[in-house]
């Protein structure tokens, strides 16, 4: 999954700053992953009409990440995957920077919860 989304990142760009052609950009992906023709075909056409997808989603996921090592690494045993879920979920669609708000909360909430034990 990995390859997939390093090729996804690739194509984005080379769409909308190489100015590949829809051609050129399904070529990439059938060449450096192994996905179906017709799979590549329908995300080539999905980047053609929504410029950074995937490098807005690439973003997301590695700020998510970090917020989990921040949360694990500051409250130890404590740290609850499930309760981390629930936090990065509970409120749908948010900014980063808002994500990273109400992770530092529950880690605060989280670490009143420990002392209280």
């Amino acid at each position: 999954m990995e390859i997939f989304r390093a090729a996804r990142l690739v194509v984005d760009a080379g769409i909308h700053y190489k100015h590949w052609t829809h051609e050129q950009a399904i070529d990439y992906m059938l060449q450096n992953t192994a996905n179906a023709p017709g799979d590549c075909k329908h995300e080539i056409e999905r980047y053609f009409c929504w410029p950074g997808q995937a490098t807005g989603y690439k973003i997301g996921m590695l700020k998510i990440l970090e917020l989990r090592e921040k949360a694990k690494t500051a409250l130890g045993d404590k740290f609850d995957i499930r309760q981390f879920h629930d936090v990065v979920l509970m409120n749908g669609a948010v900014p980063l920077n808002v994500l990273e708000e109400l992770v530092d909360k529950y880690i605060e909430r989280a670490k009143g919860e420990k002392k209280a034990s």
